[in-house]
């Protein structure tokens, strides 16, 4: 879990991506909508034996940008609301109402920084460096339900709550990238890339179980029996309260793991020995890991106007170096019986011992509403993790993605149409999508594509793509408002080279 101090570590790690931690999203770093412009290179970037028609040398930076958010079923707002973890967000109905039980959230950003691509006879070959970022996340209904009811909460009268089952997943890294097409027939056309990986940053933390249960008194009530003044005549003082002690209890039980690979970003204790919060220096950001990637795609003419391709990227892994791993993981239970404390009473032969059996009572009933009352989305209070120094280095798989489309052709291939199936290995979920599209090209220098994606935005939204010259913009998700459930961005500027 994620206090808001971890929050704040995380936004920090956001200066090698403004985007990075600033909303969640599903299958960015590509545009579906440009997959059937004839016109534009960064279809490439969904399948590389889709060469353009001319070839391309990418403006630094603003060349390729692409961003996208979405969610299940939270709105654009909604996430904003999480990430920003405000005070009410989790309160209001329609929020609520909204959740399913198990809500999938990512992120995924991208960027080429240098980037182009030329013909060479037959073969038309690409080189890009480029950063990449995904970011996944899982949360459960209960979560926000606990919340929801914990705040303003001032004693448990029996309380349940199951709040496991959540996990957050972070990995960036830069590409360098060398790519290779080929037309071999006047139908058939194969690609491939192949990428080298410098690992950023990954970090894994998977909440398996948090079981909370208890019958407790107020903060005030608690502190009145903790500090209850005995006397000489104690025996009697503690009769009354021995009935009312005997009722209460509670139970914590926590399991979860922390993995985190990046350079500058260190987990920081309290006088506990628990971790309470991140520190991220980002003067000590660098290489915590290295990789190898793979694309490979194919496209074959079925006949003059009908086309079908296939493609699948991101084929590869990364490992991080032990030096820059740290882990973290808790597995402890508090189980709180107000009988044993009872025992405790009714065993005490003097005043110090009754009044100490008050005095442990008071302090753990009071732990524990520290621990499950902080009102965090994700609170390391509740978890009280430990942290260690790795041993050995770990990997981490690249979000794979499998894509397959066809498209058919009218007015020598002016209009077109097409479907594209898109599946994405992302970390925890994977995320499919299904676009229909309308591409119409009337000059060279001008495509224009109209998209319809009917799952990531549940069929609330549409796509569109333009490209004008060397000024390529598009989405895959129209914004239509707060509630959009997906919304992304597409911007490109290129210099166009000689033609194939």
């Amino acid at each position: 879990m994620v206090t808001n101090k971890l929050l704040g570590s995380l936004k920090s790690v956001g200066v090698f991506s403004l985007m990075l931690f600033c909303a969640f999203s599903a299958n960015a770093q590509f545009l579906r909508t440009s997959y059937f412009m004839e016109g534009t290179h960064y279809r490439q970037q969904l399948n590389p034996a889709l060469t353009p028609e001319r070839g391309y040398v990418n403006i630094p930076v603003i060349g390729s940008i692409n961003a996208t958010v979405s969610s299940t079923s939270l709105g654009y707002q909604d996430i904003i609301d999480i990430i920003d973890n405000g005070d009410d967000f989790y309160t209001k109905p329609d929020f609520m109402n909204r959740l399913k039980d198990k809500n999938k959230l990512n992120v995924n950003f991208g960027t080429e920084i240098l980037s182009a691509g030329w013909y060479k006879g037959k073969n038309f070959w690409s080189v890009n460096v480029g950063l990449r970022a995904d970011v996944g996340a899982t949360v459960s209904k209960s979560l926000f339900q606990f919340l929801n009811e914990v705040d303003g909460m001032t004693e448990w009268q029996n309380q349940r709550f199951n709040i496991g089952g959540q996990e957050v997943d972070v990995q960036t890294y830069t590409e360098i990238g060398v790519g290779f097409a080929r037309r071999l027939t006047d139908r058939l056309s194969v690609g491939a890339k192949v990428k080298g990986l410098l690992g950023i940053g990954n970090m894994n933390l998977k909440v398996r179980q948090g079981y909370l249960n208890a019958m407790l008194p107020s903060e005030t009530r608690i502190n009145e029996i903790s500090n209850t003044q005995l006397g000489s005549n104690w025996e009697s003082q503690i009769a009354a309260l021995k009935s009312e002690i005997n009722g209460y209890n509670a139970d914590l039980q926590v399991d979860a793991t922390l993995e985190s690979s990046f350079k500058g970003l260190e987990l920081l204790e309290n006088e506990n020995g628990y971790v309470d919060e991140m520190d991220f220096d980002a003067g000590k950001l660098g290489v915590a890991g290295w990789g190898l990637g793979i694309d490979l795609g194919a496209s074959y003419k079925v006949m003059d106007n009908f086309t079908v391709s296939a493609s699948v990227l991101d084929l590869g892994f990364l490992t991080w170096s032990k030096n820059s791993t740290q882990i973290a993981t808790t597995n402890r239970n508090i189980a709180m019986k107000g009988a044993d404390y009872v025992k405790r009473l009714e065993a005490a032969t003097t005043l110090d011992q009754a009044q100490q059996a008050l005095n442990d009572f008071g302090t753990e009933s009071q732990d524990f509403l520290n621990r499950a009352g902080g009102g965090d989305v994700l609170d390391f209070e509740m978890l009280q993790m430990t942290a260690e120094q790795a041993d050995k280095s770990r990997k981490s798989s690249l979000a794979a993605t499998v894509v397959v489309g066809a498209e058919y052709g009218f007015l020598d291939n002016k209009l077109t149409v097409g479907a594209l199936s898109t599946t994405r290995f992302v970390q925890p979920n994977t995320l499919t999508e299904l676009t229909f599209s309308a591409n119409y090209r009337p000059k060279d220098w001008c495509d224009v594509a109209l998209s319809y994606s009917v799952i990531q935005s549940a069929g609330k939204s549409f796509g569109l793509a333009l490209r004008l010259g060397p000024v390529f913009l598009g989405t895959d998700y129209m914004f239509l408002g707060k509630n959009s459930n997906a919304v992304s961005g597409f911007v490109g500027v290129s210099v166009p080279l000689s033609k194939r």
